[in-house]
């Protein structure tokens, strides 16, 4: 059975398109059909997890607050 790959890319001239991943499926004569992608669509810009991170609210919870909740719920398990 046939089936499509398609990859992103962007054209570099008239004749030549620069794609963004490797096609290692295919080989020979392929078809193109080259559909513009709308700015909406594109990739999102990928953020540092630490940039984002710092982007957020400070907390409200104390320490003393989180240990005091992760001690409840230890003691519902009961003993082993």
């Amino acid at each position: 059975m046939q089936r499509d790959i398609i990859v992103r890319g962007r054209l570099a001239g008239p004749r030549r398109i620069d794609l963004d991943d490797a096609v290692d499926e295919l080989s020979g004569e392929v078809e193109v059909v080259l559909r513009p992608i709308k700015a909406k669509e594109a990739e999102p810009a990928k953020r540092d997890l630490f940039e984002v991170i710092r982007s957020l609210p400070p907390g409200t919870r104390t320490k003393e607050d989180i240990d005091a909740q992760i001690a409840e719920e230890r003691a519902s398990w009961g003993d082993p």
